[in-house]
């Protein structure tokens, strides 16, 4: 009788390709952002572990099997990819602990969790702490980026500024020419920054699909789905437009969310077509939170939204698959 595979064998190598996956776009983020990227993996990464850690003896449980698998780290690599970068050194501790204990172990620990944990820690800080989750200053030094974490540096107000999306949702009198034009937050077709560091978790995530890490279902739902509602409400060029397709697929966190948080297997959609409605429903609410919601992202709350959705989801699915030919 063969015995079954222990978890953390089953996960370690699909987390694996998954943090290998997140190397272009963190050296992507690092060019662009600077030191304080590398302080917020770290930050989150050493929390994340050292939570369930602790949350493991609480329970009694081993602790080899659930801290070698990797999914800690993965959840606590995503969240810090999300965060401004030069946070508080405490939003990131409490971000990642509330990942972990309230999106993960609070449910039963890994494989049990109806939420994105990465995404629920991020929300949560986000709700709570808005005014510490401004953009992020760039071009700092590696002791300037340490000062600004862990605020013996106060931050000049010239550092303050807004995303390309901000900036569009908040507009009312320049053209989408005039914004690529005299806005600093915009590049050539989307955020300034923001089109590299897409481009580079895009082929991250390509190189995911080629490893069949996840299928091809719920990514293209969501950039499906987000390219034909900005298609359909794109107006041009005026002061009223809400900008083209390629402006929201190449701005803030389209990709990641994509490749990345759409594709978490354990709260998100099981069946093929459950996941394709997954991603698109994700697609949509990103785009509304984007154009007509209090955040200029949107891509935390649109997945927390769909995990709600899961069950029912799947059983559309099946029923769909169970329905005969006429």
């Amino acid at each position: 009788m063969q015995l079954p595979e222990p978890v953390d064998e089953r996960l370690r190598p699909a987390m694996t390709r998954v943090l290998l996956a997140t190397l272009p776009g963190v050296l992507a983020l690092l060019w662009f952002q600077g030191w304080g990227v590398a302080l917020n993996l770290l930050l989150s990464g050493l929390t994340a572990l050292a939570v369930e850690a602790l949350v493991l003896r609480l329970r009694r449980r081993p602790l080899k099997p659930e801290l070698n698998d990797g999914s800690a780290l993965v959840s606590a690599t995503l969240l810090a990819l999300a965060l401004p970068a030069y946070c508080p050194w405490w939003l990131t501790v409490t971000a990642a602990a509330c990942a972990l204990l309230f999106g993960k172990h609070l449910w039963g620990g890994v494989g049990s969790n109806p939420f994105n944990p990465a995404m629920l820690g991020y929300a949560l800080v986000l709700v709570a702490f808005p005014a510490h989750m401004s953009p992020a200053p760039h071009g700092l030094g590696l002791l300037e980026g340490l000062q600004q974490v862990f605020g013996t540096h106060p931050t000049p107000d010239a550092w303050a500024g807004a995303t390309a999306l901000d900036s569009l949702r908040t507009n009312t009198s320049l053209t989408i020419d005039e914004l690529f034009a005299n806005d600093p937050a915009f590049g050539r077709f989307g955020g300034r920054g923001a089109e590299w560091v897409n481009l580079a978790f895009l082929a991250g995530g390509l190189f995911l699909l080629q490893q069949r890490v996840f299928s091809w279902h719920a990514p293209v739902g969501l950039l499906g789905s987000l390219f034909i509602v900005s298609l359909l409400c794109w107006n041009g060029s005026g002061s009223d437009s809400h900008g083209s397709p390629l402006f929201h697929l190449f701005s803030g966190a389209t990709m990641l969310g994509a490749f990345f948080i759409a594709t978490e297997p354990v709260s998100g959609a099981k069946a093929p077509l459950a996941r394709l409605l997954f991603g698109a429903g994700m697609g949509l609410l990103v785009y509304l939170i984007r154009t007509w919601g209090g955040y200029p992202d949107g891509v935390a709350f649109a997945v927390l939204l769909m995990n709600l959705g899961v069950p029912a989801l799947d059983r559309f699915a099946e029923a769909r698959q169970r329905r005969p030919l006429t």
